[in-house]
């Protein structure tokens, strides 16, 4: 039900008559209702001017009551809730415009600002990825080519917790670097993955595989390798 200040319209379920003119109004009629079970069209009632905003935006709704010198809630009956519910507003045309170029102006600046926000992180994370490529390059500089940048895009995934993520692999620390590459090396160069799924315990399945990824190590430092 509406507060004790607001203006209720109601869209009668049955046929209907106004009170103050005579016209009958047929079924889901939207009349206002005064003392003494009294029934005013939109018209007699003076509110046949506003137009109708349908409940479902709750910023278009405020500022549509806020720029809006006179408005009207608009109520049904429901008859499985058993009680009257918001439909919208009825409101003034100007103020629904203004509200509507406003909330657009919102929508757009919002687009606008996530779109920047994504665009940095892009950035932001290219480059890290890009720097992080490159570190692997240098500290091992026989790896195949392209898989610097398999194993920084791996290491790096945003929100993985992979060793790449860590405040020590964003500087670019030599000793988190290995351990991204030496990760690589296990799935990628060995049986480990074989062992884990045949349920070899996980420290058993690294140590039976340790010499190999030792080997690559080796192979990919040269004598660069640290």
């Amino acid at each position: 039900m509406p507060t004790k200040n607001e203006i209720a319209v109601f869209i009668t379920s049955g046929a209907a008559t106004c009170d103050e003119c005579k016209e009958e109004l047929g079924r889901k009629a939207w009349i206002r209702s005064l003392k003494g079970r009294k029934a005013l069209c939109l018209s007699c009632a003076d509110l046949d001017h506003l137009v109708f905003l349908p409940a479902g935006s709750a910023a278009l709704t405020l500022r549509s009551k806020k720029y809006s010198a006179l408005w009207a809630v608009v109520l049904k009956w429901s008859r499985a809730r058993k009680r009257y519910e918001r439909q919208g507003l009825l409101v003034e045309e100007g103020a629904l415009d203004r509200a509507e170029i406003e909330c657009l102006a919102d929508k757009e600046v919002r687009a606008r600002q996530r779109e920047r926000a994504a665009e940095l992180r892009v950035a932001t994370d290219e480059k890290y990825i890009d720097s992080f490529a490159a570190r692997v390059r240098e500290l091992f500089p026989n790896c195949p080519p392209g898989r610097e940048s398999e194993i920084a895009r791996h290491a790096c995934r945003k929100y993985s917790g992979r060793v790449g993520r860590s405040a020590s692999a964003k500087s670019l620390e030599p000793s988190s670097v290995l351990l991204a590459v030496r990760a690589h090396i296990r799935h990628s160069e060995t049986s480990y993955d074989e062992l884990l799924f045949k349920g070899i315990d996980r420290a058993l399945a690294r140590h039976e595989v340790q010499s190999t990824v030792d080997s690559v190590l080796d192979r990919w430092a040269g004598n660069a390798r640290q």
